[in-house]
């Protein structure tokens, strides 16, 4: 009986080792592979520890922008095609050389002397990001006007190529410091190439519907409309999410109103929140910083009246009636903080001021006396404001500051986009 025994021991074995070398990963540990797979592509090394709770919205806005960015691209680049004679053979293939040449070459252009606004891009970074954007959509619609008069294709395609470019270059310039602002530690690297690679991926998938729709030959101009609207939608809705601890004159004018009518400083997400995101050319700045002297005084008089109120400080702030403008003028010793100051203080005589119209304008409407009738907001008298304003600034300053630093406001430095303009000879007592 034991070499039986003996001979079914090996057999077990053999069926036990045949057992394991079959065994099938678990359909759960399988997806979870996949899913590390696919995340090694898309998101950052520890996400959702590694970034700012405000990415994943960014990335998903910025996938769907860039969808339909790709998706208008098989549009424009067919219609190109077309305009320049390629589809109808309509031209040999050294003209048609040479036009895309020409073509490409007035981008480059458009590029180059864009580049010299450089510091622009970090003072208003995400009002220049979306007007990028809507450059972009302004150049494809060109581009898709080719399609209606191919004998302008030369002149419609730089222009179209110039403000692309232009258009490029603001995309590529403001990239690093929004993925600044989402990166935790030293990954900038990580957040950077995961958030190139979202949108590669998005592009691609745009690109390849957008070529099966244009086989059936849609309207341009529906198409158009369709994905320009997407494009633009996404834009904002990707600048809008993007949360930035320092203060440009957007997010500075929405903190110190704030302070102003209720003592209370907004937080990071809500002072982002309502930043205007487009200012358009024409809009009328009722603030301006680091002014020129001739452009903030009518007449030397109005400076000798207010200049005692400011010998302590290291600018002074004015009123023009005439352009109905507040100033704030920089003497040559200012440092950072006192940009800060004398911005703070030019938004608080704004408030005096216009709080000063509206009770005029009350007191029209509710008297019928010919000396409110003919009173004219402009003509009114605006030192007592500016000295009222002096007290204010004085005792509030400081708590401005307190309170922005506590909400997580970068106060050592500041985006103001002070012009260059300095007083020369005013040294503060």
């Amino acid at each position: 009986m034991a070499p039986a025994m003996g001979m079914k021991r090996p057999a077990a074995a053999a069926a036990a080792t045949a057992t394991q070398t079959v065994t099938l990963p678990a359909p759960d540990a399988r997806a979870a592979e996949i899913m590390s797979f696919i995340r090694s592509y898309v998101v950052p090394e520890g996400f959702p520890d590694s970034v700012t709770p405000s990415y994943v919205p960014y990335m998903t806005w910025r996938a769907l922008k860039h969808f339909f960015g790709g998706a208008m691209g098989v549009f424009t680049t067919r219609t190109l095609l077309n305009s320049v004679g390629v589809a109808q053979s309509r031209a040999t293939s050294g003209a048609v050389a040479i036009n895309w040449i020409l073509k490409d070459g007035a981008g480059r252009v458009g590029k180059m002397l864009f580049a010299r606004q450089g510091k622009k891009f970090d003072y208003d970074l995400k009002q220049l990001r979306f007007s990028g954007d809507l450059l972009m959509e302004l150049g494809a619609g060109i581009e898709l006007a080719t399609a209606a008069f191919p004998q302008l294709f030369l002149p419609m395609a730089c222009i179209a190529n110039v403000v692309k470019n232009v258009a490029a270059v603001t995309s590529t310039s403001t990239r690093t410091p929004i993925y600044k602002a989402y990166a935790k530690g030293e990954n900038i690297g990580d957040v950077t190439a995961k958030g190139e690679s979202v949108g590669n991926i998005a592009d691609l998938l745009g690109t390849g519907l957008s070529i099966l729709i244009s086989k059936r030959n849609p309207s341009l101009v529906t198409s158009f409309a369709f994905l320009s609207c997407g494009y633009l939608l996404s834009s904002y809705h990707e600048v809008r999410s993007v949360v930035l601890n320092t203060l440009n004159t957007a997010r500075f004018t929405v903190a110190v109103d704030s302070f102003i009518k209720s003592g209370h400083v907004p937080s990071l997400k809500e002072g982002n929140s309502q930043e205007t995101i487009f200012n358009p050319p024409w809009r009328h700045q009722p603030v301006a910083i680091g002014s020129r002297f001739g452009e903030a005084f009518q007449e030397p008089a109005s400076f000798v009246a207010i200049r005692p109120l400011f010998e302590d400080e290291r600018y002074i702030v004015t009123y023009n009636p005439t352009k109905d403008k507040v100033y704030a003028l920089l003497k040559d010793q200012a440092k950072p903080d006192d940009i800060l100051k004398a911005a703070f203080h030019a938004h608080v005589l704004l408030h005096f001021i216009n709080a000063s119209h509206a009770n005029l304008n009350a007191r029209k409407r509710m008297n019928s006396n010919r000396s409110y009738q003919n009173a004219n907001p402009l003509n009114m008298d605006f030192i007592p404001h500016i000295a009222e304003s002096c007290k204010i600034v004085t005792s509030s300053y400081g708590v401005f500051k307190k309170k922005a630093r506590e909400q997580g406001w970068i106060m050592s430095e500041s985006l103001l986009n002070p012009g260059r303009a300095r007083l020369c000879g005013i040294v503060p007592q």
